[in-house]
């Protein structure tokens, strides 16, 4: 199921996306014997609740289809406005390692951002006054569903709510002043997520997915999932060995070749205002932001 966060007639509201438009889930309430999510941290918790959705739908979409939407027309809201942690993954593509002339990390390369550096599909991104090097990454987000601690490998893509695309933006003169990435990192909405919240089931493989980034139209960067150091399972139970993963916290699981700062120092075109980045995972969708 894809899952949409937006703003309508001044509050947020959580949507389903169909082949051919989006249908508000209070508009599913009348149809339900219990209370549905009004907001983004109560469907991560209520997994049990897809199932009757997905009937809700099946038996009452003629009379709902009077009430879809244009997704084109809505006014896009994070598909996961306050996660509690959003925790990065470096070097996590062997081709992505091998151009920027970096070993294949032997553990996962840890780092983070702040939980208020997420943005919406459609926000404008700022460039920062202090960079002159701001970057685009194409990335797979996981969205945790259920609180995960030191889970096994074998059981940790249970732990998964869904998934979704990302941008891990990144300032490369800031990023690299120091040993700690943190500057480069989590400047204001750095961390663009959407534009759907899709459900693990209707992903399937995380690791069986085509990942690309085009940059004003054109293809900068294309790969598949496959091409991770680490895959999805190994980062959750990595990570949850070290720390307690929430519902709604986000991991942003490293991206492939194609980077500017992994291009020769004579063809790195920095990001400038009136730029435009999507990121396009399969089954996921398109996330475009517009640096200004």
């Amino acid at each position: 199921m894809k899952y949409v966060h937006y703003e309508w007639k001044g509050q947020p509201t959580i949507g389903i996306r169909l082949e051919h438009g989006v249908i508000p889930l209070p508009s599913l309430a009348r149809y339900s014997s219990q209370p549905l999510p009004q907001r983004i941290e109560e469907l991560l918790s209520a997994s049990n609740l897809h199932t009757d959705i997905q009937t809700i739908l099946d038996t009452h979409l003629s009379e709902l289809t009077t009430e879809l939407l244009d997704e084109n027309m809505l006014r896009w809201l994070p598909c996961v406005p306050q996660p509690g942690k959003v925790i990065c993954i470096g070097l996590n593509y062997r081709k992505h390692a091998a151009e920027t002339n970096m070993p294949e990390p032997e553990t996962p390369v840890v780092f983070s951002k702040f939980s208020d550096t997420v943005a919406a599909h459609g926000d404008d991104v700022p460039l920062p006054e202090e960079s002159k090097q701001v970057d685009y990454e194409a990335e797979l987000c996981i969205v945790i569903g259920r609180q995960a601690r030191n889970v096994s490998r074998q059981d940790a893509l249970d732990y998964v709510f869904g998934y979704c695309a990302a941008n891990d933006v990144s300032a490369r003169d800031l990023q690299m002043r120091a040993s700690q990435w943190l500057l480069g990192k989590t400047c204001e909405r750095f961390a663009p997520i959407g534009p759907y919240l899709v459900t693990a089931d209707e992903v399937g493989d995380p690791n069986q997915l085509h990942i690309a980034a085009r940059r004003n139209g054109e293809t900068v960067q294309q790969s598949n999932t496959s091409d991770m150091i680490f895959h999805c399972d190994e980062i959750i139970h990595y990570l949850s060995r070290h720390m307690t993963l929430q519902p709604g916290d986000l991991i942003l699981t490293g991206t492939p070749e194609g980077v500017i700062l992994g291009q020769p120092k004579e063809q790195q075109h920095w990001l400038t205002a009136g730029d435009t980045v999507t990121i396009e995972i399969e089954k996921l969708g398109q996330l475009t932001n517009t640096f200004v």
